[in-house]
């Protein structure tokens, strides 16, 4: 060949897509607990490195367990947003442009997802700035209770941009069907932050006693060193998606958003939710508040659970829709809510039966105790109907048919906080009502997302791949 033929020659073509084995065909369990477990096992991890960083700031005292748990529905906020609401819908996005062969619309939605990902961590950052105080205070914060959630929440939502990036570059991979790298950065991540932690909270060594927001601060390097890690792994020559600056389009936000939008208002009215009957929790004190801090913590530690099963429904399903195989997403969809339903429901049952060995962890105060116990007998026995619910929700983010599932969180808010607000501040309510309420409210939940996939909340699929897109001139 002359060097004038090697100079016209094209350019090497980009690896080829190859859909992840078992994914459009053949058994749908083991398919889906090969792309769930790597997720499931670190995210368990991570949220036991939470739990840690729980145990290590009950050394500060109750004040600092309230302020933490005035916090904790904030931040967690947060993160269901990036990563199950608008990280929800860049998986979507992904998986469906994969699934109907359309791998530049892929790879250029990985830019738009870093874009989204600067615009809502800045609205965190400044709404937790602007908003902190009022709220904190709303929930039933005063004294040093406040002030230690003030000084958590301003150390941890300094790093909102970070934990934006890490969210939605991680589910762009997930949606591709690569669960192997974010489950490596977030491993090698808790590591750095089971260490980070105590150091900073207690000073250890050379580094300064910051008290309740060093756990803060753990978190922010923590995010900062995953989301670099995300991104130089998608620029480099392993990834089959390469993250590049690509002129920005109005139909690929839309293809994100469409899902995402609607999945961020299901996080926030999950956070809501928790958020009000924390504030009514409140009106009973700091032993109250602490004692429901960490027992609801357990509702939070079957998120990892979830969210693992989940991100495998969102790509098995987005690739068959995608694909044109609607009645295998179905399938797909249903045995994940199977599956679901008996992890949550066996943690709840062992809560119910054995409440102390949980909230001991983290405190020995009498009223912490009972408040915390009361919790989990009320309300864990029918943790297995919101892992129903969460699956059917995942499994339709990959189907872009979000709204009816929202709309089952809907009611769940409206029952858990609204009537149970009003239950305690208007008629006077004790603990034992609000937490019968909340109970009834997850049943709600369950009941009617499964009523709505069966009466035929996706519509109709066309059994067929989308037709080519022509490239856009922009």
């Amino acid at each position: 060949m002359t060097a004038l033929s090697r100079r016209e020659s094209p350019a090497t073509p980009a690896p080829t897509y190859k859909v992840p084995p078992g994914v459009l065909d053949g058994p749908v369990v083991p398919t889906m607990l090969r792309l769930a477990v790597p997720t499931t096992l670190v995210l368990v991890v991570q949220t036991l490195v939470g739990v840690a960083e729980t145990w290590f700031v009950g050394f500060l005292g109750t004040d600092a367990l309230a302020g933490v748990a005035l916090v904790f529905p904030v931040l967690m906020l947060m993160q269901m947003m990036a990563n199950g609401g608008i990280g929800g819908g860049v998986s979507s996005a992904v998986a469906r442009a994969l699934g109907a062969k359309r791998h530049e619309d892929a790879e250029a939605l990985l830019w738009h997802a870093v874009v989204l990902a600067g615009a809502f961590g800045l609205l965190f950052t400044v709404a937790a700035l602007l908003a902190g105080p009022t709220l904190y205070r709303a929930m039933g914060g005063t004294g040093p209770a406040l002030t230690a959630a003030l000084a958590y929440s301003g150390a941890v939502f300094a790093g909102s941009i970070p934990v934006w990036l890490t969210a939605l570059l991680s589910s762009a991979l997930r949606g591709a069907g690569n669960v192997r790298v974010p489950a490596l950065v977030i491993s090698a991540g808790t590591v750095l932050l089971l260490l980070l932690s105590p150091v900073l909270i207690f000073g250890w060594g050379p580094f300064p006693r910051l008290g309740v927001a060093g756990g803060g601060v753990a978190v922010v390097v923590y995010y900062l060193v995953a989301a670099l890690a995300l991104a130089l792994y998608l620029r480099s020559s392993r990834s089959l998606l390469k993250l590049r600056a690509v002129p920005l389009r109005a139909r690929l936000f839309k293809d994100i958003l469409g899902v995402g939008f609607l999945s961020a208002i299901g996080t926030v009215q999950v956070n809501l939710t928790v958020t009000l009957v924390t504030a009514a929790v409140g009106r009973f004190g700091a032993d109250a508040i602490a004692g429901y801090g960490i027992a609801s913590r357990l509702d939070y530690i079957q998120i990892p659970l979830i969210f693992g099963l989940g991100t495998a429904l969102v790509t098995m399903v987005g690739h068959n829709i995608g694909a044109g195989q609607p009645a295998r997403a179905r399938r797909i969809a249903w045995t994940g809510a199977a599956i679901a339903f008996g992890m949550t429901e066996a943690i709840g049952l062992a809560a119910t039966l054995c409440p102390q060995a949980w909230i001991g962890l983290f405190s020995d105060e009498p009223q912490v105790l009972a408040m915390g116990t009361l919790y989990l007998r009320t309300v864990a026995p029918v943790y297995g109907a919101v892992g129903l619910a969460l699956a059917l929700y995942f499994a339709s983010q990959g189907a872009k048919h979000v709204l009816f599932p929202v709309l089952a969180g809907t009611v769940r808010m409206i029952i858990a906080a609204f009537i149970g607000w009003a239950a305690v501040i208007w008629f006077g309510a004790g603990l034992s009502t609000l937490f019968q309420i909340t109970a009834l409210a997850a049943v709600s939940y369950g009941l009617l997302t499964a009523a709505a996939m069966m009466g035929g909340a996706w519509g109709r699929h066309h059994a067929s791949h989308p037709p080519a897109r022509r490239r856009p001139a922009e």
